[in-house]
């Protein structure tokens, strides 16, 4: 292999940036070019992309999101549109494709590997609802913001005897609501996994209440309800003033943790070292601290990977 590509697709988080860089670089220790495609799938259709040599990756690793940037491509999901994008990789001599995204991007990853096209896929998502991978590239960077996000909450919270809905993000997965419940000591977390009841939190509220704790945090998945709803629900029921904080694509945002700088570097190198190995069709992964390989059908076909028992079990009896 002479010549290797990377793109970035889907929605952005910190930690792609090392990865990006890591990539890049292992390329060059082995004397391989590596070009990155602008906006994911978007740019490889549009064949635009930049030579990524030493000092075009230098200073990206401390960076939020992508600089190669991302979008998504509804071309790129036809048949038509794969077959250009296979013809591109071709044309530019492109010997092997390294994809960092979400389940989308990496069902398109599974595509061009289908096409007999080496690929090697990089799990990059803040829900952390990938299969296959104890963690994702962004996630832990995206529970330190809510973290930081939470703790001013609760002073304001302490101040006024309030109760704070804060909405996270996690649409099917209430991986990011449920990990920050226990890590910033909220009362409840509400998630599209569990089923939920408003009357028995309020219950819950109110005994709270008369026990002199006056003021409740809930962390709550974007996916889990309407947050208004069951403000205004807690507000008739306990009697608590409550406000509705959306944190939104602050989440995405920020300088990358240590975590994700370390797990970014790691998953790149590992990504271009497979390839150059002969290895293809594999996404790269995390177990107990240590990098795996999983096909890319079987990452794509297992389904959303399930929340922990023992974590929704822990966010259950800490809020109590």
């Amino acid at each position: 292999m002479k010549r290797l590509a990377i793109l970035t697709s889907g929605g952005d988080c910190s930690g792609m940036n090392a990865a990006i860089r890591a990539a890049a670089r292992t390329a060059i220790a082995n004397d391989v070019e590596m070009i990155g495609y602008k906006k994911g799938y978007a740019g490889l259709l549009k064949n635009d992309y930049v030579i990524l040599n030493s000092q075009s990756v230098s200073g990206i690793l401390q960076r939020g999101g992508t600089f190669l940037q991302s979008a998504r491509s509804t071309e790129f999901r036809t048949e038509e549109g794969r077959q250009k994008a296979l013809d591109n990789l071709i044309r530019e001599k492109v010997a092997g494709l390294i994809v960092i995204g979400g389940d989308g991007s990496l069902t398109g990853a599974l595509a061009l590997d289908k096409l007999d096209f080496p690929v090697i896929g990089i799990p990059a998502s803040i829900d952390n609802d990938i299969a296959c991978t104890d963690m994702a590239l962004g996630v832990d960077t995206a529970l330190n913001n809510i973290l930081y996000a939470v703790d001013c909450i609760k002073d304001t919270a302490s101040s006024h005897d309030r109760a704070f809905i804060v909405e996270v993000m996690g649409r099917n997965s209430g991986y990011l609501a449920s990990t920050a419940a226990i890590a910033t000591g909220a009362e409840f977390a509400i998630l599209p996994e569990v089923e939920f009841d408003l009357v028995d939190m309020c219950h819950q509220l109110h005994r709270r209440y008369e026990e002199g704790r006056t003021n409740a945090i809930i962390i709550m998945a974007e996916g889990a309800g309407h947050a208004q709803d069951i403000a205004d629900g807690i507000k008739n029921a306990v009697g608590f003033e409550t406000r509705v904080t959306v944190l939104g694509h602050y989440q995405r945002g920020g300088a990358p943790t240590v975590f994700d700088r370390l797990l970014g570097s790691r998953f790149g190198m590992k990504s271009v070292e497979l390839l150059l190995s002969g290895t293809t069709g594999v996404m790269v992964g995390l177990s107990a601290n240590s990098l795996t390989t999983t096909p890319l059908e079987t990452v794509i076909n297992g389904g959303q990977k399930k929340l922990n028992d023992d974590l929704l079990h822990m966010a259950e009896i800490l809020g109590i």
